[in-house]
Order: structure tokens, then sequence, then C-alpha cells
């Protein structure tokens, strides 16, 4: 290992514990992936910033690293309950389109997504329908002391694992209010495997099985898929803060009656807090959510929204706001002007790393991914004039390996998205500047400040004396 000892808070004990894994040959991390029935919002993709930056720092410790985001495109119904439809079969019912084909097409989208935030592809990417076969052959394995049938599927007994709910922080059944009562259930909190089809309805996914016809429950996938990718016992499995509750426990209770012994499968359990949004735009049900593509026809870059997760502790709840976001693309646009006026002086390379900052870097993000810590350790170093400009660019590259902004490749003419809305382009705008320079130069001043003012009238903020000339006003 590298650098400083990583401290990491499990969600298992509460506790801040100091990582060591498993296998320093192979760091093993699976994460909850999205429920490709519709895009993905604003608020689902702060997770894959997370368990990106947690990625990016175990790499940075020189352990190697498979990651694994599955894809749930069959088993999880409209919310936690046991009772209602799978988000899959509602969306092809409400769109009239073939299941497999919005599975595909949402799939796509969310991996651009991950492509637009530069979120490293991960090691393994599975899909719940290609493992069905082995779903059944745990539920198999297991039936016969954790599980009950009833007319509508087979059922886990909670009451036969140690410690059920302990991630939940549960010791009865509170946490669990919000499953719905499904008749015959021996306790509130037992879930389904299993869930047949019920009689008279045809599903577009459905698969024969010993308890009837019909899918598997949304929890069995997920302990499925990271014993086959990552093994019965793997160091950290992450998700969002809503799963502490009812999915992941679930999964702990399959794994430990799998392996008839009390192991959660995973030795840390990290999960990332709620992105709150006030204005209600992130409810798939408001018509209206908040997605990446949303954010660029708004005219912001996506690493921008990447930049707004990282200034807040994943652990903390993060308030989405226009005004925020506006403030982390003004922030990422002055530090890539920083890097240009470096560049501009002729010294791409050549330059060596600065080891102050890099062990700054290396200290925030060791003490529990504290990203809010890291980023002003980056201005420090931008406007450090003691180190030369290659060595600031040299330095550069720690920043990028760590939290993903791109920064040593990205310009101000990349970060200057169209917003949708715009009624002038690119061509036009640069058209109209070279009418206002040449006003300018016959001294018509009244001609290029009505220029200068009917394109900010179209949403361009003319700058004078800066080479990029113009940018798009951003919302407030």
């Amino acid at each position: 290992m590298t650098g400083v000892p990583l401290i990491l808070y499990n969600s298992l004990s509460r506790m801040l514990e100091p990582f060591e894994p498993l296998d320093p040959r192979n760091v093993r991390i699976y994460s909850c992936g999205p429920t490709v029935y519709h895009y993905a919002h604003v608020g689902n993709l702060r997770a894959y910033v997370f368990t990106d930056t947690l990625g990016r720092t175990i790499a940075s410790k020189g352990w190697p690293l498979t990651h694994v985001i599955n894809i749930t495109d069959v088993g999880h119904l409209t919310s936690d309950a046991d009772a209602g439809d799978d988000k899959m079969e509602a969306a092809a019912r409400a769109s009239g389109r073939d299941i497999w084909a919005i599975a595909r097409y949402y799939t796509d989208a969310f991996k651009q997504n991950l492509v637009d935030l530069n979120i490293r592809t991960p090691t393994h990417m599975p899909l719940a329908t290609d493992h069905v076969a082995e779903m059944i052959a745990w539920g198999e394995q297991i039936a016969a002391r954790h599980c009950y049938q009833l007319d509508d599927g087979l059922y886990f007994d909670t009451t036969t694992v140690p410690d059920y709910g302990r991630l939940a922080g549960a010791a009865d059944d509170a946490a669990h209010a919000r499953i719905e009562t499904v008749a015959g259930k021996r306790h509130p909190q037992d879930f389904a495997i299993w869930r047949a089809t019920p009689p008279g309805e045809t599903r577009q996914m459905e698969w024969d099985s010993p308890w009837g016809r019909g899918a598997p429950g949304w929890h069995l996938e997920c302990s499925v898929m990271a014993a086959k990718y990552l093994g019965p016992a793997f160091d950290i499995h992450t998700g969002g803060i809503d799963h502490r509750e009812i999915h992941h426990p679930n999964e702990i209770a399959q794994n430990q009656a799998h392996c008839e012994c009390p192991d959660t499968g995973a030795t840390f359990w990290m999960h990332n807090n709620f992105l709150v949004d006030r204005t209600g735009k992130m409810s798939k049900s408001s018509g209206e959510f908040l997605t990446l593509a949303r954010l660029v026809e708004r005219g912001f870059h996506p690493l921008s929204y990447r930049l707004m997760c990282l200034q807040a502790h994943y652990r903390s709840e993060l308030e989405f706001s226009w005004e925020n976001l506006t403030a982390a693309q003004v922030r990422l646009k002055r530090w890539v002007h920083a890097i240009e006026g470096l560049r501009s002086r002729g010294v791409e390379d050549g330059g060596s790393r600065a080891p102050t900052y890099v062990a700054q870097l290396d200290a925030a993000l060791s003490d529990d991914l504290a990203t809010p810590r890291a980023l002003p350790v980056l201005d420090a170093l931008l406007g450090d004039k003691q180190l030369s400009p290659a060595d600031r660019l040299a330095t550069l590259q720690a920043f990028d390996d760590l939290l993903g902004l791109d920064l040593a490749r990205l310009d101000r003419a990349a970060l200057r998205v169209r917003p949708a809305d715009a009624t002038i382009d690119a061509p036009a705008i640069e058209a109209r500047l070279v009418e206002r320079k040449e006003a300018r130069a016959a001294k018509d001043f009244a001609r290029s400040d009505a220029i200068r003012d009917e394109l900010a009238a179209s949403g361009v903020e003319v700058m004078d004396g800066d080479p990029l000339g113009w940018d798009w006003k951003l919302p407030g």
C-alpha cells in the first residue's frame, strides 16, 4: 500500500475502520446498479460518483481492483414491498414497448452517463436476466431451511438467520414498516425469493421454477452476482443509503443462508447519502425529473455535476440547486483557465510531482474519501507560484487520478455547453463578434454596445480581452 492508511466508514459497525483488503492482489467491490426501466436521475448518479472515487482511491494505494455494477432488468418492484408490479413490466405496459428493448435502451443510456461523468468502466456489468438459472439454484439450496412457499411465491423466513436487520440498526420490525403486508407471511420483514406469475396473467419476463412460473425477487440477484464475480467473501458492497434499511439486510440474510454462517458477504458495507431536491424534480413520478441530459440542456457540462458531488462528503446530504451547480461549473472553469495559463508557457512536459500536495490529497481521500478537503488542496497547488508551471502540471495528474475531473485534457471551449433553448448558435455568435470588433475599430461604440446587448439578450456573455471571447450565461 502507498500513502497513509485508508480509513472507511462501515455501515455495518457504524464506525470508521482501517481498510485492509482480504487479498491485496485483488480488492473486490460490488455496487448496486440501476433498474433500467427509465433514465437514471441525478440522485441515482451520485452513487456512482461516490463508488468511482472509492475505486480510484483504492487504485492509488497500489491495490488491483475488481468492480462489479449490476444491471437490474427484472425483479425490482415499484417499491420495497412484496406486492405490486415489477418496474420493468409496468414500464412495458405503460409504453406498449417490448420489455427487452426498454432494458437495452436504458442500459445504454446509463452506460453513457458513466462515460459523461468520467466514471471508470467497471470490471463487470452483469445483467440480472442472464443469471436467472443461478438465482433458481441459489433458491433451491436455501429453500428447505430458510424459506416457505405461498401461493404467490417463495418467501425467506428472516428469523432463520442471525441478527437480521443489524445493518439497518433495527432490532425490531420498525425499519420494515414500509413493506406491505402479504397474506400468509410469517413475519412482516420476510421477503420474496421468487414471485410466481398470478393466475391468468402473462409477463414478458418469466421463467419456470420449482415454485411456479414467474420471476426472481429483486434482492436475490445481488447475492448471486456478487458471489459469482467476487466470491462468497469480498471487500466492499456499496449503494445508496435507501438500500441500507431493506435491500442490503435482505442480501445479507440470503448470503448467511447460503453459506450457513454469520458472514454478511462483504467486509465493509458503504452507503452514500441522498441528493436532496426541494423542487421535487428528481421524482420520476413528477414527469420532469432531473437527468444528466437535462443538466446539459441547461448549459452545464457533466463534469460540473461530478464536481458538485465532490464538494460534499459522500455521507452527507447534498442539496441540488441550479445555484450550486452554477457555482461548481464556475469553479471548474476557473481551474481550467488557470491550467491553460500554465500550459501557455510551453511547459506541457518535464515537471515532477510536488510531494507535499500529493500527500495532502492522499491524506484527504484516505480519511473516508473526504473530497471537500481535497478540493482546496487543488486550489493551493494551482496558485503556488513557488512551484514551476511544469511541476504544477505534473502534480495535477494525481488530482485527476483521484477526483476524475479530467482537468489535464479539458479546455474552456469544451466547457462552453450550448443550452437547448438558445436562439443563436456559435457561428452566428462569432460573426456578430467580428462585426463588434469592426465597430470598435471604427470607434462606433454605440453599435458595439448594441451588439453586446443583443448577444446578452440571447444568453451570451461577451468577454473582451479573453482569448475565449464569449461564453453562455448560466442559470443562477
